[in-house]
C-alpha cells in the first residue's frame, strides 16, 4: 500500500525542479506575446456545471469527462477545454459589449480517456480568444499571434494548416444531407477515414456528384492553389464564400511574410462541434500531433445568451516543452 501511494494515477505526473522552472519560463514568454497584443488575462474555474460542456454545445464526449457531484446533487466536470468556459464568462460579464474583447489564459485541462498515445490526461494550455469580431482580419490576427508565439520560443520551422468548415457544410446543404449524417461524415473525414465516409454516403440517397465532391475533400490539401482548385468543384454560395475567406486570410498572412508557413487542408474539420468557420492547427518537426489548435466559433456564445462571433487558439504547453527539450534545452532558458 505504501508503494502504491507514491505513484500518480495513469495519465498524470509530477513536475518539479529544473523542468518546472523551464515550464514556467516558457509560459511567461508566451503570455508576454499575448499581452503585447492587448490580450487581457482571464481565469475561469477548474470545474463547471456539466451543461457548460454538454453534447448540444458540441465539446468533449461525456465519457471523456471527469464527472462528480456537489452536495446539492448537481453534476460537475473538470474542464476539458477552456473555450466554453470563457464563452460562458463573457456572456455573463460582457453581455452588452459590442467592441472586440481580447482575452488570454493559462491553466490545466482534464480529459478522461484511455487512448492516451503518449499524451497526459492533465495538460497545461495557453490560449487566446478574440470575441466580437467576425472579420478576416481577426482570423489573421489570431494566426499571426500563433506564429509570433512559436518564434518567441525559438521555434521557427512550423507550419500552420488552415481549413474552413463552411466549405464542407455548404456541400452537405447543397446535396440535402441531414445533420446526423453530416456529423458522422465530419468525423470520418476529419480522421482521414475515406472508406468510412464512403460507406456513409453509399447508405444515403445521394448523387454520384455528391459522393465525388464530398470524398474529394480528403485530397484537398497543400498550398493556396488548393483553395483555387476547389472552386471548380462547387456551385453553392456557402462553399464559395468559405474559399474566398481562406483566400482573404492568406493574402493578409502572405503580406505579413508568413506565406511559406501557411498551408490549407479542407478535410480539417475538428472534433469540436462548436467550430463554425475556419479551423487550424500548427505543426513542427519532431512531433506527430498538432502543437497548437483553434478555430472560429461564431455560435457558441449564443448558447449562453450572447450572440457574438469569436475565434481563438490553444497551445499545448506540455507537448511544446517536451519538443524543446528534445531539440535543445537551452532554447527555453
Amino acid at each position: 500500500m505504501e508503494n502504491k501511494l507514491l505513484h500518480t494515477p495513469e495519465g498524470v505526473r509530477d513536475i518539479y525542479g529544473e523542468e518546472l522552472q523551464h515550464k514556467l519560463k516558457l509560459q511567461l514568454k508566451l503570455l508576454k506575446v499575448l499581452h503585447a497584443h492587448s490580450y487581457v488575462d482571464i481565469q475561469t474555474p477548474t470545474f463547471e456545471f456539466f451543461d457548460v460542456f454538454s453534447s448540444n454545445i458540441g465539446t468533449t464526449p461525456s465519457n471523456e469527462l471527469y464527472k462528480f457531484f456537489d452536495k446539492d446533487g448537481n453534476t460537475l466536470v473538470l474542464r476539458p477545454d477552456f473555450t466554453p468556459s470563457i464563452a460562458r464568462c463573457v456572456a455573463k460579464y460582457h453581455i452588452d459589449e459590442e467592441n472586440p474583447i481580447r482575452l488570454c489564459y493559462c491553466g490545466n485541462t482534464f480529459i478522461n480517456t484511455s487512448d492516451l498515445q503518449g499524451r497526459l490526461k492533465e495538460s497545461t494550455q495557453i490560449g487566446a480568444e478574440l470575441i466580437n469580431d467576425d472579420s478576416a482580419d481577426a482570423d489573421a490576427e489570431i494566426i499571426m499571434m500563433i506564429a509570433e508565439s512559436l518564434r518567441a520560443v525559438k521555434l521557427d520551422d512550423f507550419q500552420i494548416t488552415i481549413g474552413n468548415l463552411e466549405y464542407f457544410k455548404g456541400l452537405c446543404s447543397e446535396f440535402g444531407i441531414e445533420e446526423k449524417d453530416e456529423l458522422s461524415l465530419r468525423e470520418m473525414i476529419s480522421n482521414k477515414n475515406y472508406f468510412g465516409a464512403k460507406a456513409i454516403l453509399d447508405s444515403l440517397d445521394v448523387s454520384k456528384e455528391c459522393k465525388h465532391n464530398i470524398l474529394s475533400i480528403s485530397d484537398m490539401f497543400g498550398s493556396i492553389d488548393t483553395v483555387k482548385a476547389a472552386r471548380h468543384l462547387v456551385r453553392n454560395r456557402r462553399s464559395l464564400n468559405a474559399l474566398s475567406r481562406l483566400q482573404d486570410i492568406y493574402n493578409i498572412l502572405d503580406k505579413a511574410g508568413l506565406g511559406d508557413h501557411i498551408s490549407f487542408d479542407l478535410s480539417v474539420l475538428s472534433k469540436y462541434h462548436y467550430y463554425t468557420g475556419i479551423v487550424f492547427s500548427a505543426y513542427t518537426y519532431g512531433l506527430g500531433e498538432a502543437i497548437v489548435k483553434g478555430g472560429r466559433y461564431d455560435k457558441l456564445l449564443s448558447e449562453f445568451g450572447k450572440d457574438s462571433p469569436a475565434i481563438g487558439f490553444a497551445i499545448v504547453i506540455d507537448s511544446l516543452l517536451n519538443l524543446l527539450y528534445k531539440r535543445e534545452p537551452k532554447k527555453i532558458q
